[in-house]
């Protein structure tokens, strides 16, 4: 990691509260009866039931959806055995996965011992406070004998997932490998480099899944694990061979598959061309695998790679299993997580990979032709479908073995159920991240002179996600560089004072002078328009020299969209408008004219109502349209309720298939229980808006506000929507990561974009 992104992820940690996670109360608490109701002396009441039936715990307390993170520190991602206390931050980002991934709680538990009896007894204790257990990095072999000891000896879910994560992802990605390579899985020659935790625990898998152990070989650092090496522990010594091999290199000649799960670059090129045809290579080191992607697709062009990566296909990576497996655990009140339920996860990733790809995956990839085959084994983490399929697999798994508790006799339900606790919606910034990184699009910062837009310009370069362009004084900007240790020396300064005697510059003159001649625009005052960065930038935008633009950090708004409007305008037929997306807990909500129309006509409001409608089916969410006002389907009167009234009428009539109404309350709008009980005949009862028209700019900025600062929602935007080109404006001041998130909006607007 570099200095900067080094120093990105402590702020990262450290900013506003510490760490990744906290504790939220699930109840009111605003009154003493509640505070009665919680503690003392209403909490007594619970107590006693539990007392007469411990099993109560999981209707009174939070038990059944809480999972213990422990980890003494021994063996942490590449970093080794750095402590207990270390690892603290590892544990809370588990935590944090199982939340966004599943809805699963998560308390992190670092002990602070080596001793495998302490820590067994100590993780035992627990036992009444949590619904499962989630071990982490606890070095080989003690995390064997632990793990096996509490699985034996407590009587809810246990799993290390260094040992069985990658084991799962793996033994799905090997499953449908073979398959694809037209290999017999129980004939295929295996050769697992590494003998840790996770590469055992792989290879039990691979034999659980019908793979053979005498068609096995396994590596540590010394080499071929053989039967006649001495001083083999009990893990390692399982695997050992009788064949006369020593090396890497002896190992792989014919070998169908190698599994690595070690260093990076052992795998050369000229070892894997020994290796016999269609061979399968899951090299899992990270984060450099045992040997490059592209250098093995350009040694190999019949072979199937996979990587722990993201930026290549086929990821292994342990997040499409340990949240589903233990959703699926905890709903059923398992008592273990048995090999059957981990088969069963195995299978269901797998069989997911050859079910057709849903369209939020595609769209977030920019790749409508993912389709199973080489290059897509295994499904990408951003499926929605693993939440529902895996989860259901591992709880029939329990079911059927008999170490569930509670029974589900409706897989379906139980699916629409899993669907609805998390929803898509959640994750749509991830989503729009990979959407912008899966096609780059050059981005004019017409504002490089200040700190936060350089540091956004790395970020989203680093990331991938914008190739930048700055616009500012070269040797201002060099020397913030110099200054502030960026990584920008390969992105494009363009200094606009530098550019008078150029023939952009000249061709940006005409063009100014062209457009405004009759608006009073001489041909030296298109000469100083050029001077602002803003008219430069837009037409930087207009001639294809860049694809959007992002400004406004530095100026009030209506300074900012001003050159935009006068040099690229309006697309024909459309209103310039601009919405917020808030990052509510319910997922996202659009609001919207929030800083560009003052007092929209029912005809404005009708076409900002369809633009919105259109744009927020681009990010694959549907839009749930209400039309705010004062007043609820003519409760009241006035100017203001006969203009929403007119606009929904025309939408109603003309747009049938739109899901909008009003004139509606805001508070009725956004309560879906509210709102069915009280009218019934809206076309959005059963449901909740999740777009928000307002009448007029002013209660529309006034709330995002008010939201933004009361609610700590986080907001993205101003979206600009109804430019010719992709230009966005930034609020006053942003955040580095306001703007990333802006630059990325502006990048997928440039991919959707009309050339």
């Amino acid at each position: 990691m570099n200095d900067n992104r080094k120093k990105d992820a402590l702020n990262y940690h450290s900013m506003g509260q510490p760490g990744k996670i906290a504790v939220v109360p699930t109840k009111p608490t605003n009154t003493q009866r509640d505070l009665s109701l919680a503690y003392s002396p209403g909490v007594a009441e619970p107590c006693l039931e539990i007392e007469k039936d411990p099993e109560n715990a999981y209707k009174y307390t939070a038990k059944g959806n809480l999972v213990a993170v422990i980890s003494n520190g021994t063996a942490v991602l590449g970093l080794g055995d750095i402590g207990a206390v270390a690892s603290k931050p590892v544990m809370e980002g588990k935590g944090l996965l199982f939340k966004i991934f599943a809805d699963i709680d998560v308390f992190d538990i670092e002990l602070d011992t080596k001793n495998v009896d302490e820590f067994i007894n100590t993780v035992k204790a627990l036992e009444p406070t949590f619904g499962g257990i989630n071990l982490e990095d606890i070095k080989a072999p003690e995390c064997f004998e632990i793990e096996k000891r509490l699985k034996a000896e407590m009587n809810i879910p246990v799993m290390h997932d260094d040992q069985h994560g990658t084991a799962i992802i793996s033994g799905a990605a090997l499953i449908n490998a073979c398959e694809l390579q037209g290999k017999d899985i129980s004939k295929v020659k295996i050769v697992v480099n590494g003998a840790g935790a996770a590469a055992i625990s792989c290879t039990g898998m691979y034999i659980s899944v019908g793979a053979k152990k005498e068609n096995i070989v396994m590596l540590d650092s010394k080499g071929v694990i053989r039967s006649d090496r001495d001083n083999l522990d009990a893990s390692k010594a399982e695997w050992a061979t009788d064949r006369d091999i020593s090396t890497l290199a002896d190992a792989v000649k014919e070998a169908d598959v190698f599994i690595g799960l070690s260093a990076a670059d052992v795998l050369t090129p000229e070892m894997l061309n020994t290796m016999a045809a269609d061979p399968i290579v899951l090299a899992m080191a990270n984060p450099n695998p045992e040997i490059a992607y592209d250098l093995a697709v350009s040694t190999r062009t019949d072979i199937i790679m996979g990587t722990g990566r993201s930026d290549y296909p086929n990821q292994v990576n342990n997040v499409l299993g340990f949240p589903y497996i233990f959703r699926g655990a905890l709903d059923v009140r398992s008592t273990t997580i048995n090999e059957e339920m981990k088969i069963a996860a195995v299978h269901a990733i797998a069989e997911l990979a050859k079910q057709p790809v849903p369209e939020v995956v595609t769209q977030a990839y920019n790749n409508h032709s993912i389709k199973f085959g080489k290059e897509y084994i295994i499904p990408k983490p951003n499926d929605p479908r693993l939440l529902p399929e895996v989860s259901a697999a591992v709880a029939k798994a329990a079911i059927e073995t008999g170490v569930a508790k509670n029974e589900i006799t409706d897989f379906e339900a139980y699916k629409l159920s899993l669907i609805k606790r998390i929803g898509k919606e959640s994750t749509i910034m991830r989503n729009l991240t990979q959407t912008a990184k899966s096609n780059p699009k050059r981005v004019v910062f017409a504002e490089g002179d200040r700190f936060e837009i350089l540091r956004a310009a790395q970020i989203v370069k680093e990331e991938k996600i914008a190739i930048p362009i700055i616009l500012g004084k070269k040797n201002k900007i060099q020397q913030m560089i110099k200054e502030y240790m960026l990584d920008l020396e390969d992105v494009e300064i363009v200094d606009t004072n530098a550019e008078e005697d150029s023939d952009r510059y000249n061709e940006f003159v005409e063009f100014i002078y062209n457009k405004r001649q009759r608006k009073g625009i001489s041909k030296s005052d298109a000469k100083k328009l050029l001077r602002d960065r803003n008219y430069f930038g837009s037409c930087m935008v207009e001639f294809g020299y860049a694809d959007a633009m992002i400004s406004g950090m530095t100026k009030n708004y209506s300074q900012a969209i001003r050159p935009a409007l006068e040099l690229i305008g309006a697309e024909e037929g459309q209103k310039v408008a601009s919405m917020y997306m808030m990052l509510t807990e319910k997922g996202p909500v659009f609001l919207g004219d929030t800083t560009v129309n003052l007092e929209p006509t029912s005809e404005d409001l009708v076409n900002i109502t369809l633009q919105f409608n259109e744009t927020i089916k681009k990010f694959k969410i549907q839009p749930k349209i209400a039309l705010l006002s004062y007043s609820n389907f003519g409760s009241n009167k006035g100017e203001t309720v006969s203009k929403i009234q007119n606009a929904v009428n025309y939408l109603h009539k003309n747009h049938p298939d739109i899901l909008v109404d009003g004139d509606i309350q805001a508070n009725f709008a956004v309560n879906k229980e509210k709102l069915q009980s009280n009218f019934p005949f809206s076309k959005l009862a059963g449901t909740y808006a999740n777009t928000l028209v307002f009448p007029n700019l002013e209660s529309a900025n006034i709330s995002y506000k008010l939201l933004q600062e009361l609610g700590n929602i986080e907001a993205v935007g101003p979206i600009l929507i109804g430019m010719k080109k992709p230009i966005h404006l930034l609020q006053l001041d942003s955040t580095v990561r306001e703007i990333v998130n802006m630059v990325t909006i502006a990048v997928i607007d440039a991919q959707q974009h009309k050339s």
